[in-house]
């Protein structure tokens, strides 16, 4: 088996998996672990998409300053932090379920590095018409806090 299936076998059985929370204040509920290289350059059908990409707003929240939201462009869901970031500071990722919300992959979190005051995105996911396939994001600010989205 080569590198890179190992790599996708692995981040396929993360989904199934139980893991930890993530957040703060959220509903439990079991999440996977993926590193942002899980969800790059094609890994786990993600494609990576431009810092500055903008579409339609989906789900958002506002928290320290910044705007962390859900949107949607060319038929696929992807997160975005934006507003008085902090480079090497704060951060975004997007939660992707296929259970409607009961265990989901984390896809992130991507790190602010385009200096402060600029936007991050996650990498971006293909939509479905199953009511179960959700997308959610999440961001870290520089108060430490852990803010997400609803589910959309």
């Amino acid at each position: 088996m080569k590198a890179g299936q190992k790599i996708a076998g692995a981040a396929s059985a993360l989904v199934l998996s139980l893991g930890s929370v993530v957040g703060v204040g959220m509903a439990v509920a079991p999440t996977a672990h993926a590193a942002a290289s899980d969800c790059e350059h094609g890994a786990n059908g993600f494609v990576d998409i431009s810092d500055n990409a903008s579409g339609t707003v989906e789900r958002s929240v506002s928290h320290d300053g910044d705007t962390i939201s859900l949107q949607s462009a060319g038929g696929r869901g992807f997160a975005k932090i934006e507003g008085n970031t902090i480079n090497g500071t704060e951060s975004v990722w997007m939660d992707w379920t296929q259970d409607g919300g009961q265990s989901w992959l984390q896809c992130g979190p991507f790190t602010v590095n385009h200096g402060n005051g600029s936007s991050k995105t996650s990498a971006a996911q293909r939509e479905s018409s199953s009511n179960q396939w959700r997308f959610r994001a999440c961001g870290y600010t520089a108060d430490g806090a852990v803010t997400c989205t609803d589910w959309w």
